[in-house]
């Protein structure tokens, strides 16, 4: 148990700062973003696992041999009142921290999906007001409004796409379908469960470089994995030329800000609003879409994305280990 929390304490630092710098700065994820994906699912879970861990099996230390030993102890010093003069103060105090973090991440957790849920709804009774069904086919809404605007809107059977009446005028027929792919794709593929996720590890822990860096990268993968369901059917120039008129009315415009005004002052993107995107992150995003698209790399091979793979199930697995084999370390 001794051993057990520091080396969980060392995975939890390398995890919150040299992997993840590591990691935004790669170029690979590009190449391919399904698997860079997990790996950033896995950093998230086990770093957090890890931070909470280090401080429960340090404070568990003197009252059992492994985790469940000691949770007993605990549970009997907290129920029937056992002694507790074997632990000290800082044993005390790291019990006390695990709890309020865990505490606190789960509280966001829920926090942030009840914001995001009750701005949806404030966006869906907006829009039953504002927008009308499009020809392009059921599920999708048009809104009057000369700039181009393209978005989701997450919610299950009631999902829809939001076009503008500007993007529609100004993208072609197969410019359109690429539009109307990548958008249903986010909706397909519950891209924005992991914004969820991400955006409420950040709001926990903003002071933490990893919830940062995990946010902007996951923003900009869902968005890569989109475009690669949109290649399949549409050319790269139709969704380079898509995503660039797109762009151009997200960009922080008079009538993108108007828009947002009218539409429950939620940002352009449905998914964007719902991670809390800033509008520089977006313009990194689209930069980075753009610039894979233009400079096309082969996807990594076969036994590299293994590798990676792999080694996020290690990164699980680790911790866990740690945390739950009796008396591993003693």
């Amino acid at each position: 148990m001794f051993w057990a929390s520091y080396l969980l304490a060392v995975l939890a630092i390398v995890l919150a700062w040299p992997v993840p710098v590591l990691l935004s700065r790669a170029q690979w994820p590009a190449r391919s973003p399904f698997t860079a994906m997990i790996l950033w699912q896995a950093i998230a879970l086990a770093g957090g696992l890890s931070m909470i861990g280090a401080m429960l099996v340090y404070g568990l230390e003197p009252i059992g041999d492994n985790l469940i030993a000691g949770l007993r102890a605990l549970a009997g010093m907290v129920l029937y009142n056992a002694p507790t003069t074997a632990l000290g103060f800082w044993h005390i105090f790291a019990l006390s921290a695990a709890a309020l973090l865990t505490a606190h991440l789960v509280f966001t957790l829920l926090l942030t999906y009840y914001k995001i849920e009750r701005q949806r709804r404030r966006h869906r009774e907006l829009l039953s007001l504002l927008a009308s069904p499009s020809a392009e086919g059921t599920g999708t809404l048009v809104i009057s409004h000369n700039y181009p605007v393209a978005y989701c809107l997450p919610g299950g059977a009631r999902s829809v796409t939001v076009l503008s009446d500007g993007l529609m005028a100004a993208l072609e027929p197969a410019e359109l379908r690429a539009v109307l792919i990548h958008e249903n794709a986010h909706l397909s593929q519950r891209h924005h469960l992991l914004l969820w996720a991400f955006a409420a590890w950040r709001q926990a822990l903003p002071w933490l470089p990893t919830t940062r860096l995990a946010q902007e990268s996951v923003n900009s993968l869902i968005e890569m994995l989109a475009d690669d369901v949109a290649l399949k059917t549409e050319s790269k120039a139709t969704l380079i030329k898509a995503i660039a008129i797109v762009a151009s009315g997200s960009a922080g415009s008079t009538g993108g800000a108007e828009l947002r005004q009218e539409v429950s002052s939620l940002a352009l993107s449905g998914l964007d609003a719902a991670a809390g995107t800033s509008g520089a992150d977006s313009a990194r995003t689209t930069a980075s879409r753009v610039s894979r698209l233009l400079s096309p790399r082969p996807e990594l091979p076969a036994p590299v994305r293994s590798m990676v793979m792999a080694g996020s199930v290690l990164l699980l697995a680790l911790p866990t280990a740690l945390l739950v084999v009796p008396g591993l370390l003693g």
